[in-house]
Parts: structure tokens; C-alpha cells; sequence
């Protein structure tokens, strides 16, 4: 029987807000904030462990990557810029319309497709990266979309997972701070149970043959009023890279 990792309910919350992606002041707002420091890391990432050539300006030419939850483009279309072939896959209707047209006004060629995990696992299609960022404590079943991830990806191919680490300073900075006092996000946008600690995600990674690699923290600096990427401080927001065994 093929799993369902579709959460209706969480994909009809961020769908009110699709047509908006783009809006740097919008509800997106903290993802725009937050995806220079991302984009950097994911970059750094792809180019150490693949061998690429650091000093060009589409570093990431000739890798293909799936960037599953992909809402507006906000990540499909740098890595586009950066030479890789990119497809991105959202649930979310109208946020995959909203990436389709701002993709094409920017000339940009990212195949964008509506759709779960589980569409494209059962298509056998595989891919060198598979980006998770963001979306994990939205899904139907956090073990499932682990292993849908690790069946997209290719033989020592990347997973890069992002989402929240699950304790008391996670819940009131990434719950009270950012949704009630700083109005960052809309209300309900995170539920604290359905975050997820880095030890249980690298568990679930090594159940999926995915041997996790590398965990770093993204962390806010209020005075510079901009993220960054932090070696050790992982209490809040994270990345975990596996590399598919």
C-alpha cells in the first residue's frame, strides 16, 4: 500500500497564503529573511560533497535536484540560477501556480509539479539531491516521508532536511515569539508536538538507508536582524544531510 504523507489540513492553511509567496513582507516573510543563510549552506553542501568547482557561477550545473514542498519557488529558482536542473513539488495548488508564473516572468526553466512524494517514488524517477526544507512537521507521517526521501535519491546522493527542533526554546521562540509577540508567521502555522529532534530524525534516516552526515543550526541575530549558519546551536532551527548508503 502506498503511504500518504499528505496533510490536508496543513497544506489548506499555507494555501490561503500562496498567491503571496513573493511578498517579501508577506507571511513568507521569515523564509525570505532566512534563505540567504540557507541557500549558502545548501550551495556549500552540494559543492563539497559532489567535488564541484566552487569558483563558478553555476557551481551546481549537472545535478538534479527535487526540492519536495518547494510552496512558491523560493529555493527551486536559486538553485536554477546555480546551473542545477531542478524539479519542485508542492501539494499546494496555487503555490505551485504561483512558482510556475514567477519562474517564467524571471525566464527561469524549473519543472514544477503538484503532487505528493509518493507520485513521484512510484515513478522510479531518482535525483542527486533531494531538499526536505521546512516541511517534515507538516507531513501525515514523519517516518514515511523519511523513506519516500531516501527512495527519490541516487546511490551516495544527498537528502537535506530542515526543520525544528522540539523543546522548550524551540516552543517559545518558534511558537510564542514568532507567531503571537513578533507576528512573524500566521497563527497555527507550527504545532510544538509535530517538531522534530535532530537524534529522532537521524534515527528515521538510518531506518531509510540514509546515513546522516552533517546537522547544523540556523540561528536569528536580532541585532544584525539576519540568520545565520551555527556549528553547534541546534535548539531551534536545524539542518540534517544524510547521504543515501
Amino acid at each position: 500500500m502506498k503511504p500518504n504523507t499528505i496533510d490536508r489540513n496543513q497544506v489548506n492553511h499555507f494555501s490561503k497564503d500562496s498567491a503571496d509567496w513573493w511578498n517579501e513582507d508577506g507571511p513568507f516573510k521569515p523564509l525570505h529573511r532566512l534563505n540567504p543563510a540557507r541557500l549558502g549552506f545548501i550551495r556549500d553542501s552540494l559543492v563539497g560533497h559532489f567535488g564541484l568547482d566552487d569558483s563558478k557561477i553555476r557551481a551546481l550545473e549537472g545535478l538534479k535536484i527535487l526540492d519536495i514542498g518547494c510552496g512558491g519557488g523560493l529555493v527551486s529558482e536559486p538553485l536554477s540560477r546555480l546551473g542545477a536542473t531542478v524539479t519542485g513539488l508542492d501539494a499546494d495548488e496555487t503555490a505551485i501556480k504561483t512558482a510556475k508564473n514567477h519562474a517564467k516572468a524571471g525566464g527561469l526553466t524549473v519543472d514544477y509539479i503538484c503532487g505528493a512524494a509518493e507520485d513521484l517514488a512510484s515513478g522510479k524517477k531518482l535525483f542527486d539531491v533531494v531538499l526536505a526544507l521546512e516541511i517534515i512537521e507538516h507531513t501525515a507521517s514523519p517516518e514515511d516521508f523519511v523513506a519516500l526521501c531516501s527512495q527519490l535519491v541516487k546511490k551516495n546522493g544527498l537528502v537535506i532536511f530542515s526543520t525544528l527542533n522540539r523543546n522548550w526554546k524551540s516552543y517559545a521562540l518558534g511558537i510564542i515569539a514568532a507567531e503571537h509577540l513578533l507576528h512573524w508567521v500566521p497563527h497555527g502555522t507550527h504545532e510544538w508536538k509535530r517538531f522534530v529532534k535532530p537524534s529522532e530524525l537521524a534515527e528515521m534516516a538510518e531506518n531509510s538507508d540514509l546515513n546522516a552526515i552533517d546537522v547544523k543550526g540556523l540561528i536569528f541575530n536580532p541585532v544584525k536582524n539576519e540568520f545565520s549558519i551555527h556549528p553547534h546551536d541546534v535548539d531551534v532551527n536545524y539542518f540534517l544531510v544524510a547521504e543515501k548508503l
